[in-house]
C-alpha cells in the first residue's frame, strides 16, 4: 500500500487517492471540490474511458444515426459538417449514448448481441484508463506540478477487478500509484439512487454474467422475446439487484486493498472548498490480512481495531 500508516498520509507532500463506490455517494464531489483548491490534479476514469479509449467509438455512433437522416447525410458526405463529441468530467452522455440499451428498436433499444459488444468494448476501455491512473499521477506531479493528485473512477470499477486475487493487475496498478478509497453508501441512498433510476433510466456497464442472467430472468417473467423487450423498463428491472450484487464487490476492495470512509461523512461537508479544511478527522477502520505473502503488509480488514486518522484538509 503506497501510505501504510496514517502518519505517512499526513506527512506525506505528494498526497495520491481513488475514490471508487456507487452512483451518488460524493465521489466527483469530492475530486470536483479538492480540484477547486488548485493543488489537487483530477483524473475522470470515465473521461480518459470517453475520449481516448472510446471516442472514435463514440463518434463513429453519432455519424451512424446522422446518415439516417437525408439532409445529414449529404453534408456528411461533402463534408460539409464535423460531428464530434463533447463529453466533459460532468456530462458524460456521449458515453451512456454509445452503451444504449437492449431491446426493442422502436424504443430506441438495440439487438442483444450489439449491446454485448459495447458492453465488452467499455470493460476493456475501463481496465486501461484504470490502469492509467498510474501515468496520470506521475503526468500530474512531473508536468503540471500539483502536489496532490485525485482519481474518481467509474462506478463499475467492481466489475473488472477480482478483489481476492492477490495478482489482480487493476488493483495492483491503482493500490501501487494511489491509496483506494471507498465512499460507502446507506441502505437509504442505495435505495434513493434505486427510485432515481426508476423514473429516469439511464445506460450502465454491467457484469456480462449478471446481465446475461437478468435478461434471461426478464424475459421469461414477462414472456416476451428479445425483440419486445421494453429497454427502459429492463433497465429499471435489475437495477436494484445490480446495486445489491456491486456492494459486496466494493467492500471486499476496500478490505483487501484500501480503506473505508462512509457517505454520511462526505454528505456534511459543503461544497465550498474551505469547508474541507475545517472539517476535522474521520476514523478509518484498518488492519492486517495476511492475503499472500506479497500483500501481507498492506491489506485491510475490519477484522481488527487498528485505526488511523486521515485529516480531510487533505482528503
Amino acid at each position: 500500500m503506497l501510505y501504510n500508516t496514517g502518519d505517512e498520509w499526513r506527512n506525506s507532500l505528494n498526497k495520491r487517492l481513488s475514490l471508487f463506490g456507487m452512483s451518488g455517494v460524493g465521489k466527483t464531489f469530492i475530486a470536483n471540490t479538492l480540484r477547486g483548491t488548485k493543488e489537487w490534479f483530477h483524473y475522470s476514469v470515465d473521461y480518459r474511458i470517453g475520449t481516448k479509449y472510446l471516442g472514435e467509438e463514440i463518434v463513429d455512433n453519432f455519424k451512424k444515426e446522422a446518415m439516417k437522416l437525408p439532409v445529414l447525410r449529404e453534408h456528411l458526405l461533402n463534408d460539409s459538417i464535423y460531428i464530434s463529441s463533447n463529453i466533459t468530467f460532468n456530462n458524460l452522455s456521449p458515453l451512456s449514448s454509445f452503451l444504449g440499451k437492449p431491446g426493442n428498436h422502436n424504443s430506441g433499444g438495440m439487438p442483444l448481441e450489439e449491446y454485448l459488444n459495447r458492453q465488452r468494448k467499455h470493460r476493456s476501455a475501463e481496465i486501461a484508463a484504470t490502469i492509467d491512473t498510474k501515468l496520470f499521477a506521475k503526468k500530474a506531479r512531473e508536468i503540471y506540478g500539483y502536489s496532490h493528485f485525485i482519481s474518481d473512477t467509474s462506478g463499475s470499477l467492481c466489475e473488472i477487478v477480482d478483489p481476492e486475487n492477490a495478482n489482480d493487475k487493476v488493483l495492483n496498478s491503482l493500490q501501487k500509484s494511489t491509496l483506494p478509497v471507498w465512499i460507502k453508501g446507506s441502505e437509504d441512498q442505495a435505495e434513493d439512487l434505486h427510485q432515481r433510476f426508476v423514473k429516469s433510466p439511464k445506460p450502465m456497464f454491467y457484469n456480462e454474467t449478471f446481465l446475461q442472467k437478468k435478461w434471461g430472468e426478464y424475459c421469461k417473467e414477462n414472456n416476451q422475446s428479445p425483440t419486445d423487450v421494453d429497454p427502459d423498463r429492463f433497465m429499471s428491472y435489475g437495477f436494484k439487484a445490480l446495486i445489491m450484487h456491486r456492494i459486496p464487490i466494493y467492500s471486499k476492495i476496500a478490505q483487501y486493498w484500501g480503506v473505508t470512509v462512509d457517505a454520511s461523512e462526505i454528505s456534511k461537508l459543503s461544497s465550498e472548498a474551505q469547508d474541507l479544511n475545517n472539517h476535522y478527522s474521520k476514523k478509518l477502520i484498518r488492519s492486517i490480512n495476511d492475503f499472500g505473502t506479497d500483500l501481507k503488509n498492506s491489506l485491510i480488514s475490519e477484522s481488527t481495531s487498528s485505526t488511523i486518522l486521515l485529516d480531510t484538509s487533505e482528503f
